[in-house]
């Protein structure tokens, strides 16, 4: 057992907050997150704030390399310095998916702010949803650039942009998201996070780069003169020097050593829909495409019948209950002679659970309207109600669903399949419409799969996930795991008898399986493939991630009937090659798209608009040749030079990062635990070997992340923070200690010497604060009574030794005075050789986007003499006519008064940009001046025996 002396020092180092630089920064956020260590996203996470001047930072690694957990680790490190104010920005699919994600690896605690959301907070007199609970707050980017101005109203400590590249073109005129985005945020640290910074212009960049930080260049003239100019010499090794600052890269084949990668590998089924299925097919698609129709809300109109577009390719029983809603709706419309907003909207959101993503992308909004109907409108309902009648009848009648039938077949191709790969017997198959999933459940339940299918889905209310629910819940083995949330427990439960040998298939709808990871399965059925790429890569990411140890199958169903189906298809296997290749390889292509849901419209605009074979062929030859365009060689190859190998040696960096991190979060883990058993000893029971101990009120902890039987006990919990704080309290009054050496099962020549031998030492605690940086240093201070001064590592070393006798003091604490002072000052002098090389990259910085802007002014002015001495030329040639000669002359006057003009414009604005530059220098310095304190812990001489 630890001493209070101990305890104190354990507690300072528990407390402390590491320079920006340094490894340990993270050493207790990653000893409370549930991660496995990767050293390349510590890197990067280190890469983001690596000078107290960063605004921010672009971490750009391949897909697949967990640019979340980089991230993740950021918002805990914020979180645990109490700075709570934090923004995630992301593509509308991926928003639960980061919820879930900081939930389950980092317990950081956030929320999605939608419309419903919102509006419902607002009702309850929220003034600024965004400005409400310490939440970490998640939107998409349209409904970010709807409520700019509230997140602007919010004093943020760090942004977070997922899927960057669709703000990659912020610079150009009229791109609105992005540009009311960029001054929403503006005065805000930010990260953005993209596998793709490069995709078509070398100006994305710049976009880019300007969202963090606008001083890194002058602006987009200077930008395109000095990097993009297609004539002469770019200047790409001057480009690359500016973005080693701000961008952070890490490739797949950097990091082979610590992570295996897995192969795609497809499986196409292919299906002909009965006469019956093509007839309703064909009959609700024209009714879809006509101008006028009374059933769908006309606020969401376009956002309804979008669905209905996607259902339609699902089954026949999906579309059997709208047909109903939509026949219920008409009818009280000829009751009631007006047009009223309804819970159609919650019946769509029911069967299609991915409505409040399209909402929040589109631009209708849920609004009460209320139209008085005449009777030519009566009419045309009473007519338009006898269609959909038809419609259901139809529907009704069809018991034999071809697609549902093949699916059984081809269950059978992947799971033969994955026996030759040696992987589990498990599928995991996604549906779009939640009935078209209780259809399939039913089904197959009457093959071998019967009592072997769990359900997931954004409700989990059927009867077998309900008892297995309560079956986990009894386990007391999933203890640990517990939140006390049904939604997430429940979540988890339907994993793990998944993962168990209970079960074989999952069926899951799009949106209740976002954010969720399942490596032990390699095989995933796109029953309804969706026309957004980027959510059948989300799709496939479930499985084909980091951690899954086979190859992973991809079957896709395609109806063999209809060339909408099979040319979108064949986009996304052969131009997103989303289907096969090694792990991540379509993320290259598919960051192009400037955004998956604008390929979706495109591809509903094919069903609107086309009706014969050779209009759909045109339509698509079209959008196919778009997106050749877009893909271009030449700026891969640029990409390369850029961003491949930032750094020399990038493994064996990599390798010393884990080394110094592993260590550190062990000391972190070893001082928290000595500090339990120290305060704790009368309240719990300990299990010395495991890291884990009960509360005399029964409740199990454990700091070992393996344990599941026991809650995670966290460094930032209210008893480990209590706890500290105490210890950081304890008297400590000089005093002798005896420490007991022999026993150590250590080998250290340096203490060897030291055995038997006495001496003092002094532990203080610098505190180093700016305006825009914060540390603490323990300062060590260790010397023998021969006069041997010991190291900072050597008198760690001697505090972590079990302490077997307290005594009086038995020197004097002047003997150590003087060597404190002299390795203050060391420490000190080092502070202001830091700041020194902190203060000149960023003077560098300031010189480089003046010159920027001083050089664009030079060369506007050389072309205009070139142009003045070209006019010149033209005017003293014999044989010009008089009229000629007096057009010349008129001209040449122009080209010198314009000459003029720019030599007085140039000398004022070099002098204006001078004063901005020395302003921007002077603002730099002034943040950096530090206060610096210093307060004692102890003072003891001691004895190793």
């Amino acid at each position: 057992m630890i001493n209070s002396y101990q305890a104190k020092y354990f507690a300072y180092e528990l407390s402390k907050k590491a320079t920006a630089e340094s490894p340990e920064k993270f050493g207790a956020t990653l000893m409370d997150a549930k991660v496995e260590l990767n050293p390349h996203q510590i890197e990067a996470a280190l890469f983001a704030f690596k000078s107290p001047y960063s605004k921010g930072a672009i971490l750009a690694d391949e897909v697949g390399l967990g640019k979340t957990i980089e991230a993740g680790i950021l918002l805990s490190q914020k979180w645990a310095e109490g700075k709570r104010k934090i923004l995630i920005i992301c593509p509308s699919s991926l928003r639960k998916q980061w919820v879930n994600e900081l939930a389950d690896k980092f317990y950081l605690k956030a929320e999605v702010v939608d419309n419903i959301s919102y509006n419902k907070k607002i009702r309850d007199g929220v003034k600024n949803p965004f400005d409400a609970e310490a939440t970490i707050k998640i939107c998409s980017y349209q409904f970010a650039r709807k409520k700019a101005e509230e997140i602007q109203l919010t004093s943020w400590d760090l942004v977070v942009i997922d899927e960057a590249h669709y703000l990659r073109n912020a610079y150009k005129y009229g791109n609105v998201t992005a540009q009311t985005i960029q001054n929403a945020i503006r005065d805000y640290k930010k990260v953005l996070l993209t596998a793709t910074p490069l995709q078509n212009r070398l100006d994305e960049l710049f976009g880019l780069v300007s969202f963090i930080d606008p001083e890194i260049f002058g602006d987009i003239k200077s930008f395109r003169r000095n990097y993009v100019l297609e004539s002469g010499a770019r200047d790409i090794e001057g480009l690359k020097e500016r973005l080693h600052s701000i961008v952070h890269r890490t490739l797949r084949r950097d990091v082979k050593e610590f992570i295996n990668y897995r192969e795609r590998i497809p499986i196409t089924q292919k299906f002909t829909p009965t006469a019956e299925e093509q007839d309703l097919y064909e009959k609700v698609l024209d009714y879809l495409r006509q101008e006028i129709t009374y059933a769908f809300p006309p606020g969401q109109k376009h956002l309804m019948q979008s669905v209905i577009f996607k259902l339609l390719g699902s089954s026949s029983f999906a579309i059997s209950r709208t047909l109903e809603a939509l026949i219920k709706r008409l009818k009280h419309l000829l009751e009631s002679s007006k047009i009223v907003e309804d819970d159609l909207y919650e019946m769509f959101l029911e069967e299609y659970e991915h409505l409040d993503d399209d909402l929040d992308e589109s631009d209708e909004e849920l609004e009460d309207d209320f139209v008085e109907i005449t009777l030519d409108d009566k009419i045309a309902i009473e007519a338009e109600i006898k269609q959909l009648e038809e419609f259901l009848s139809l529907s009704n009648q069809i018991q034999h669903n071809e697609k549902g039938e093949k699916l059984i077949i081809a269950l059978e191709r992947g799971f033969e399949k994955l026996k030759e790969l040696g992987a589990s017997q498990k599928a995991l198959i996604f549906t779009e419409s939640t009935r078209t999933q209780h259809y399939l459940f039913d089904r197959l339940s009457k093959e071998k799969y019967n009592g072997r299918i769990v359900l997931f889905n954004g409700q989990n209310s059927d009867e077998t996930s309900k008892q297995i629910y309560r079956d986990w819940l009894a386990d007391e083995n999933n203890a640990g795991k517990i939140t006390g949330s049904r939604a997430v427990d429940i979540r988890q439960a339907l994993i793990d008898a998944f993962k168990s040998d209970g079960f074989d298939v999952m069926i899951a709808t799009e949106a209740g399986a976002e954010g969720i990871n399942l490596q032990f399965c390699s095989m995933i059925v796109n029953y309804d493939l969706p026309w957004n790429p980027q959510r059948v890569e989300q799709r496939i990411g479930r499985c084909h991630r980091y951690g899954q140890e086979h190859d992973v199958v991809v079957v896709n169903f395609l109806n063999a009937s209809n060339a909408v189906e099979a040319r979108v298809y064949e986009l996304l296997d052969k131009k997103f090659r989303l289907f096969d290749g090694v792990f991540g390889s379509s993320d290259e292509v598919l960051g192009t798209i400037e955004n998956g849901v604008d390929f979706e419209k495109r591809i509903i605009e094919v069903y609107k608009l086309c009706r014969t074979k050779e209009e759909i062929e045109n339509y698509f030859n079209q959008l196919q040749k778009e997106f050749e365009d877009q893909i271009d060689s030449k700026v891969k190859a640029t990409q390369s030079k850029l961003f491949d190998h930032f750094e020399a040696s990038v493994i064996d960096k990599l390798r010393i990062t884990l080394s110094e991190t592993t260590v550190f979060i062990e000391k972190y883990e070893k001082w928290l635990w000595e500090l339990l058993r120290f305060y704790m000893k009368h309240k719990a029971q300990f299990i010395y070997d495991d890291f884990t101990f009960v509360l005399n009120t029964g409740e199990k902890y454990t700091l070992n992340k393996k344990r599941e039987d026991a809650k995670p006990f966290r460094l930032q919990s209210a008893i480990a923070q209590q706890i500290i704080r105490q210890g950081k309290k304890e008297q400590t009054p000089f005093a002798h200690l005896k420490f007991n050496f022999s026993d150590a099962k250590v080998t250290y020549t340096d203490i060897e010497k030291l055995k038997s031998k006495q001496g003092i030492l002094k532990i203080t605690n610098l505190e180093v604060s700016s305006e825009i940086e914060s540390h603490s240093v323990l300062l060590f201070t260790g010397k023998t009574i021969n006069g041997e001064i010991l190291n900072d590592e050597i008198c760690r070393f001697i505090l972590g030794l079990p302490c077997i006798e307290e005594g009086k003091g038995n020197f004097k604490t002047e003997d150590i005075e003087q060597v404190h002072q002299k390795n203050k000052q060391q420490k000190l002098d080092h502070l202001e050789d830091t700041d020194a090389l902190l203060m000149q990259r960023e003077f560098k910085k300031f010189h480089n986007w003046a010159d920027d802007k001083i050089a664009f002014t030079e060369s506007e002015l050389r072309e205009a003499k070139k142009a003045e001495k070209e006019i010149d030329r033209q005017a003293m040639q014999e044989g010009i006519s008089t009229s000629e000669a007096l057009i010349f002359q008129e001209a040449l006057a122009k080209a010198k008064k314009k000459v003029s003009r720019l030599k007085r414009e140039m000398f004022d604005r070099e002098d204006e940009i001078e004063q901005e530059r020395d302003q921007m220098i002077e603002e730099a310095r002034q943040k950096l001046n530090r206060a610096i304190t210093e307060e004692e812990v102890f003072t003891i001489s001691f004895e190793l025996i």
